[in-house]
């Protein structure tokens, strides 16, 4: 991913709300379906890490994105900012910058 095309989504993000939360119990199965279930309807995601969860926001952010085949887009402060384009061409969302 270009930095130009991280420009573009991190300012996508500020739009848009968490769509899932990391609790104290960290990641669970849970957790990982939500953001799988988010990730495929809206290839863009925010994810809340809430402030009784111990664990290091930017080590979730790995955590999460590798299984899921997702870039980071951004972590900040307890944010973290996920995209993964749709596999099929008829439902991708958002067009990145070349």
């Amino acid at each position: 991913m270009t930095s130009k095309q991280r420009a573009y989504l991190k300012s996508l993000a500020m739009n848009i709300e968490p769509s899932v939360r990391v609790g104290k119990d960290t990641l669970t199965d849970g957790v990982l379906d939500a953001v799988r279930d988010a990730i495929e309807a809206h290839e863009l995601i925010k994810i809340g890490v809430l402030k009784n969860c111990a664990d290091d926001p930017a080590e979730l952010a790995r955590m999460i994105a590798v299984p899921m085949g997702a870039e980071i887009v951004q972590v900040i402060g307890k944010k973290i900012v996920l995209y993964r384009q749709a596999k099929k061409k008829e439902d991708r969302k958002i067009v990145l910058p070349r």
